[in-house]
């Protein structure tokens, strides 16, 4: 019997081979039935499963010089967690996105999917201007309960990172390069700080040198993971602007702070402001822009305790993630007509929020256990 467990290390195995990411992962996985006969397949079997040439030999040239149980003992030696993209843990947000990664590497608290989060990117040669803005924008987005996601580069990204933290918030990092190799060096203490208060994120294996292609491909997963991006001050080159592209390909909201037209690092962020990013000069701007501005006062309500039982099945299928109405039925089993009829009363309530399109969110941060009041 093939458990999860099993399963995973040859996730884990597969995606150390070059070339072999999500789309091919699941060519071998609907073929074989599991990766893990996948992995014992002899070459010819695997060209059956639709891949190119090149694909196989490089399945096979590898295959011999990779242990998936060691992969694995080692993974768990360094106290990583590994999450595969068919788990529930998966942010569902991330799988949105067209090339989500098939596996993700993480240390630190765990990913929560009931959290708000907002990337905040930009240059490495901030300005003043640009890392006095970083610091409150970052800080006063932690203090009101948003997560601030980067990427742990200098400049604007460490700034970020750092007021998250300092204001008591959460933040999370994601990698280029393995989560055992620590990019810029300069930020070790930083990346060990994060672990304590939020999440460090890596699609790459332990061992994974940060190379300079690896970086644009990252910063999918920073917009991927929140619900907007926030470039505070870029070059028109940068890969803070490669993020905004991100964003908007994946139908993430953009906000850029204005700068001075003679700065070289405002060019982006400018640029963005003119092609219809949301000018942003406060927090305000972009909580509002998200319909979040009554975040702050709903962090403090941490627990919701549904009246009915009905109530309680509904609060166990909803999240920060957008659900669509359909879908809470489909998990709920419960008919529509109650479903529809006891999400308006709970929106009344403040329980919950219709966020668009008959697509529902948890108003509130679900911090104990359910308890079912029945009269």
């Amino acid at each position: 019997m093939i458990t999860l467990n099993t399963e995973k290390k040859y996730w884990i195995a597969f995606t150390s081979i070059p070339g072999i990411g999500r789309v091919r992962l699941a060519q071998l996985e609907r073929y074989f039935g599991t990766l893990a006969d996948a992995w014992q397949a002899p070459s010819d079997e695997i060209k059956h499963a639709g891949l190119d040439n090149t694909v196989v030999q490089s399945i096979i040239r590898h295959r011999s010089s990779i242990s998936p149980e060691a992969l694995m003992d080692n993974i768990e030696s360094k106290g990583v967690n590994v999450i595969t993209s068919d788990e529930p843990t998966y942010p569902a947000c991330l799988k949105e996105i067209y090339d989500y990664p098939p596996v993700l590497y993480t240390m630190g608290e765990a990913l929560s999917s009931s959290e708000w989060r907002i990337a905040v990117v930009g240059t490495r040669r901030a300005t003043v201007y640009g890392k006095q803005v970083a610091q409150e924008l970052s800080a006063e987005l932690a203090a009101s309960g948003i997560t601030v996601v980067s990427g742990l580069a200098r400049g604007i990204d460490t700034i970020a990172h750092r007021a998250a933290l300092d204001a008591g918030g959460r933040t999370i990092a994601v990698f280029a390069c393995g989560l055992d190799v620590v990019y810029p060096a300069e930020n070790s203490k930083l990346a060990h700080d994060i672990m304590s208060h939020g999440t460090i994120v890596s699609e790459y294996p332990l061992g994974t040198k940060p190379r300079a292609e690896n970086f644009p491909r990252r910063n999918r997963i920073l917009s991927g993971l929140s619900l907007g991006v926030l470039v505070v001050e870029a070059d028109e080159l940068s890969g803070a602007m490669i993020t905004a592209r991100f964003a908007l390909e994946q139908n993430r909201e953009v906000f850029a702070v204005p700068g001075s037209i003679l700065s070289p690092v405002s060019k982006g962020t400018n640029n963005l402001i003119k092609d219809g990013a949301r000018l942003v000069t406060g927090c305000r701007d972009i909580l509002e822009e998200l319909n979040l501005t009554t975040v702050a006062r709903q962090m403090e309500m941490k627990e919701i305790i549904p009246e009915t039982a009905v109530e309680a099945t509904l609060i166990g299928q909803l999240s920060a993630e957008p659900l669509h109405i359909d879908e809470v039925c489909r998990r709920s089993g419960l008919p529509v007509a109650e479903v529809s009829g006891t999400l308006a009363m709970m929106e009344l309530k403040g329980l919950v929020r219709q966020v668009g399109g008959m697509n529902y969110i948890l108003a509130r941060e679900i911090r104990q256990a359910y308890q079912v009041k029945v009269e």
